[in-house]
């Protein structure tokens, strides 16, 4: 008589810090560089001199909070849109989840947070996580386009220090080198953007060309990115509705102009001003804009410490001289970087008490799909 074949337990789901563990050993580096080539280039995250606050116009710290709030409506409901070929969802729920999904992608390193929006809105049978995720990577996209586009013409259009210095303030990076910057991400992200937008509207030729150029080096590797390129194609259903289309990128131009305008708003308060004291420029502002943009896109510290900081003095080496960087400058970013960690901390913690359920949904399914399959229950002969 054969007997019942043993119970195999497969292995238990691996932990966040087994799965990540080269990723958070990566940020903690990057954390340390940024922080002591700042430290040692003299600035400070919190300034040391606290008479850099003497001249704040403080109501434009609360004025600030305002668009900061507004900004963060239209970044967070645009997302509908691009759901909108899976599932239909309402104003308030998309809030709430992209809320909670800011949170994770400023607390957590290397923007491991990207994935929380798509697993809480995945539904089997309805939206799958690769089309999901695959909305996650076009409004990325598009954001890198937009932003990077806005930099370059602030770049080319709006003046700077003549002569520029030779370095960032603070920083040992050239400033020719982060102009020059501001026009590779413009490549980049128009690269990836016509790359998703072929996969999507041209896919059969996407495919073929993908296989010949890397089934040069390996067929499997050529089939495995086309496929991911394919998956991730989805995220544009919405490009092929001209009304979800139109009112992406229309919440999209409104997000970005906002935080342009808090951002100006904020360094006058400041009393961000040039030698002969005139006050910031909303071109100028649009221009630090873009390089916060471009430096945050280097993955890697949790609340994107030092990196923030790193942007928009870059920004400000610019146009400012060296006084005005280290004084009325400093005060700017520690304001702005301060109010930006603890309003996207507050939202995304209120919503993620308020919708427990979801959360606990999204959780169980990532920790499911880092299981490894278990092996095969031995036969008996």
């Amino acid at each position: 008589m054969r007997g019942a074949p043993p119970h195999v337990e497969g292995p238990a789901p691996r932990g966040f810090l087994r799965r990540n563990a080269g990723k958070l050993v990566a940020s903690a580096v990057i954390t340390v560089s940024i922080v002591w080539a700042l430290k040692k280039g003299g600035l400070k995250l919190v300034p040391a001199d606290m008479g850099v606050f003497r001249d704040v116009k403080w109501w434009t710290l609360g004025a600030y909070v305002v668009t900061f709030l507004a900004m963060s409506w239209f970044r967070a409901v645009r997302w509908r849109y691009l759901l909108r070929s899976f599932v239909e969802m309402p104003k308030g729920k998309t809030f709430a989840i992209s809320c909670i999904g800011f949170a994770a992608i400023l607390l957590l390193p290397f923007r491991l947070g990207e994935l929380v929006r798509p697993y809480m809105v995945r539904q089997k049978g309805v939206v799958s996580l690769s089309s999901a995720t695959g909305t996650i990577v076009a409004e990325r996209v598009v954001d890198g386009l937009f932003l990077s586009g806005l930099l370059a013409i602030a770049l080319v259009t709006v003046p700077h220090l003549e002569p520029l210095p030779e370095t960032v303030v603070g920083l040992p990076i050239r400033v020719q080198a982060v102009r020059t910057s501001g026009f590779v991400m413009l490549g980049v992200f128009a690269t990836a953007f016509v790359t998703i937008f072929v996969f999507y509207f041209a896919r059969d030729f996407a495919r073929r060309a993908t296989l010949a150029v890397f089934g040069i080096v390996s067929k499997r590797l050529g089939e495995k990115l086309a496929e991911i390129a394919e998956k991730l194609a989805n995220g544009l259903h919405a490009f092929g509705n001209k009304k979800d289309a139109g009112g992406f990128l229309l919440e999209t131009a409104i997000y970005w102009l906002i935080n342009a305008f808090g951002m100006w708003l904020l360094a006058w308060g400041c009393g961000v001003v040039h030698a002969d004291g005139t006050p910031i420029t909303f071109g100028e502002a649009v221009a630090l804009m873009g390089m916060l943009g471009v430096t945050i896109l280097i993955p890697g510290p949790p609340g994107l410490l030092g990196v923030f900081h790193a942007g928009i003095y870059a920004g400000m080496s610019m146009y400012f001289a060296e006084r005005v960087v280290v004084g009325a400058g400093a005060a700017y970013v520690f304001l702005l970087y301060a109010s930006q960690l603890v309003l996207t901390s507050l939202l995304g913690g209120f919503f993620f008490f308020t919708h427990k359920a979801e959360v606990r949904d999204a959780m169980a399914a990532s920790q499911q799909e880092s299981m490894v399959p278990p092996p095969e229950a031995p036969r008996e002969t």
